[in-house]
């Protein structure tokens, strides 16, 4: 079943962003997964204002997510960052019954 890792970060350093954007997508390709959301605006429907960096990647199973997480060429990724980036990161498991409910509300 498709699992998404969704962070929501604060910047801190955002010289440090290009880098990490570069080396970033290949380990997450090696992984099976791929971008749905990597920034980009964000309006508030309900509740506090959300202000952070927000980036959703899908996964093809949890397992696969866990492994890019936990992989040594994230890890490089994430050390280097340092406290660049300050996030709230998890790992969410799709729904049984996706892509079948498209056009019905």
């Amino acid at each position: 079943m498709t699992a998404y890792l969704v962070a929501f970060g604060r910047v801190h350093k955002p010289e440090m962003m290009p880098e990490h954007e570069q080396h970033t997508p290949a380990v997450v390709a090696e992984y099976g997964g791929r971008y749905l959301v990597r920034g980009g605006t964000v309006v508030t429907l309900e509740g506090p204002a959300e202000d952070r960096r927000v980036v959703v990647v899908e996964f093809p199973d949890m397992a696969s997510a866990q492994a890019f997480y936990e992989s040594s060429g994230y890890r490089r990724v994430r050390d280097h960052l340092g406290d660049a980036v300050t996030a709230d990161m998890f790992l969410l498991e799709g729904s049984r019954d996706e892509g079948q409910t498209k056009g019905k509300s």
